[in-house]
């Protein structure tokens, strides 16, 4: 509705994982760079994790429109399935028959696939996304995949993408062989305050104008304080944004439009409310003891998740507001310290001034002082001359 009236090319914050608008922010660029080393050097395992919305996804789209030579991708999306239907989608993503067959038949397939593109000089990559999704059972059986290997390497190179919780499940015992398989390692964080700005002028930029919004310095800090620097509540708010800008015909987007599109999303209940507080709202609404609907282990598992995964966008936030504190701080202290240099030049200036001046009026007094005395001995020169020489003076009657 509004591109033709910033003059944008395409929607700059659309929810879509568009690999044309990645930021590559410390954190992004860092877990791009070992996703990209795994790939080439053939590790056995990747983990790449990020919180809901950090760009795990967009990641891993554009990395694989690299043009890595000889790799063959399976790309599994939907992870809420069993064990036969993983195993089925993973050879259908390969181009694998799988009409009619079981389990065992399925791995034989996949097998000899891999063998297959092994003679052929080719690298197989299965991606797994949302892979939190996966029982600890389900988890055990991908690793027995990687089992599946020549005399001199692996044949198949598995990289798992999940949220924070992925690594809660990975942590317990029955899978700790997985755990020591993962060679690569990755967390994506939150984007701070100075990497939101950026991030926004970088979509913008994108979308075809650069300069189509100005947004104050006290509306960045809005987004970044209710977005918490997740990439995906920055765009829904800039969307937003955007929207009501045109609404009132103006390109400046100030707090009080921020204020007011955070109330009428109700953002922080609708995005911020997780899966397990809804289900312990339910539970006291129905009036239901903790001790007749027990948690299961892994309802377990993705509370303590929740938990450690707020513990770090507090933290994260308040790095980043001391980091800003820090620098307003080092800023004053530069002025002042400017400040100071200059009074310092300028004493220094009227000191050598009045130096000078002061020499100035030494010599004056030491040539009058000699002018002086040139005129007392021509007095007495003169008066010696009147009283011992051959001729009389003359004195005026």
């Amino acid at each position: 509705m509004y591109k033709s009236y910033f003059n944008f090319n395409i929607k700059p914050f659309d929810l879509l994982p568009d690999p044309r608008f990645l930021y590559l922010s410390k954190s992004h660029k860092k877990a791009l760079t070992y996703l990209d080393y795994g790939i080439r050097e053939r590790s056995g395992f990747v983990l790449l994790t990020g919180e809901v919305g950090s760009g795990k996804t967009t990641l891993i789209r554009d990395l694989l429109d690299k043009c890595y030579e000889h790799v063959v991708v399976s790309k599994i999306f939907n992870t809420r399935v069993t064990s036969e239907q993983l195993l089925a989608m993973i050879n259908e993503d390969f181009g694998l028959t799988v009409q009619g067959k079981d389990k065992v038949t399925l791995i034989r397939d996949l097998n000899g696939f891999l063998i297959e593109q092994y003679s052929c000089g080719n690298q197989p990559i299965l991606i797994i996304d949302e892979a939190q999704n996966l029982s600890p059972e389900l988890l055990e059986e991908v690793r027995m995949l990687s089992n599946l290997e020549a005399s001199t390497s692996k044949l198949l190179q598995i990289i798992l993408v999940g949220q924070p919780e992925l690594r809660t499940i990975l942590a317990v015992p029955e899978l700790r062989q997985l755990r020591q398989r993962i060679n690569i390692n990755c967390h994506l964080q939150a984007l701070n305050r100075v990497e939101i700005e950026h991030y926004i002028d970088r979509r913008l930029e994108v979308a075809g104008n650069a300069s189509a919004v100005q947004f104050s310095p006290e509306s960045l800090d809005a987004v970044f304080c209710y977005s918490r620097g997740i990439p995906r509540l920055i765009n829904i708010i800039c969307d937003f944004l955007l929207l009501s800008a045109f609404a009132e015909e103006t390109t400046l987007i100030t707090v009080e439009m921020i204020q007011e599109v955070i109330g009428d999303l109700d953002f922080e209940n609708y995005y911020w409310t997780s899966a397990v507080d809804e289900k312990k709202s339910e539970q006291n609404n129905s009036s239901a003891s903790v001790t007749d609907k027990q948690l299961s282990k892994h309802e377990l598992q993705i509370t303590l998740a929740d938990i450690s995964r707020r513990i770090d966008a507090i933290g994260h936030n308040m790095e980043s507001r001391l980091q800003t504190t820090a620098k307003g701080q080092n800023d004053r202290f530069a002025a002042f310290q400017s400040s100071v240099t200059l009074h310092i030049a300028k004493a220094d200036s009227n000191f050598l001034y009045l130096n000078r001046k002061l020499e100035e009026l030494r010599n004056r007094t030491n040539h009058n002082e000699l002018g002086t005395t040139r005129e007392k001995n021509k007095v007495g020169f003169i008066q010696r001359f009147t009283v011992f020489g051959d001729a009389p003076v003359a004195h005026p009657k």
